[in-house]
């Protein structure tokens, strides 16, 4: 990392409890973590956001739209977190390799309906540029079935991975080397970005 965490030793009560926590949940403390070792204010911050974004969404679209604007962030580490999570939880390991790989960002070669496409589009559009945003792509979300809310929804989930990816991706965090144990072809085609940590 270019920012250097805070030795184990050194951390302050906040961030110990955040390690504690993280710990019993994932039996590991993921470099993602440790680039808030300065700031677990604003890690808490984040989740209590991350949590509420996806509270009142269908996760699988969060899934998606997360996705979509990691891809476009070129994110290695919100690519394999998240595209593992697609391939397990929603969609098959090609599906998720397809959308990975997918250079127009339509999502076709992974079997997606149109309003799913419509939902990649969109996020992958705001994480461009959200001034490119058109009254025509939330109108076309709205032809989907989308509700306002709904498409709030994956407006917002598309701008917290903005705040994420490139928080990680500035400080210098590489993906947990847990990730080099996936398959390599989904590996290789969710490692968009920064290389996964060594050993």
């Amino acid at each position: 990392m270019f920012i250097e965490p805070v030795p184990d030793s050194e951390l302050g009560a906040d961030a110990a409890q955040m390690y504690d926590a993280v710990r019993d949940q994932m039996g590991f403390v993921p470099n993602f973590v440790r680039v808030f070792s300065h700031r677990p204010d604003v890690y808490a911050a984040w989740q209590a956001l991350n949590v509420s974004i996806k509270g009142g969404m269908d996760l699988r679209r969060y899934e998606l739209a997360t996705l979509a604007a990691a891809r476009r962030l070129r994110s290695s580490y919100c690519m394999l977190a998240h595209g593992q999570i697609l391939a397990e939880k929603f969609l098959d390991a090609d599906a998720v390799r397809a959308l990975a790989s997918d250079g127009d960002g339509d999502g076709d070669g992974a079997g997606l309906d149109a309003a799913d496409r419509a939902v990649m589009a969109l996020a992958e559009k705001i994480a461009d540029d959200a001034t490119a945003v058109t009254q025509a792509d939330i109108d076309g979300l709205r032809d989907h079935g989308l509700g306002d809310d709904e498409i709030l929804s994956v407006i917002l989930a598309a701008c917290a991975r903005c705040f994420f990816s490139k928080v990680l991706d500035a400080a210098g965090a590489q993906p947990d080397h847990r990730f080099a144990a996936l398959d390599p072809a989904f590996r290789d085609a969710l490692t968009v970005g920064r290389p996964i940590a060594p050993a």
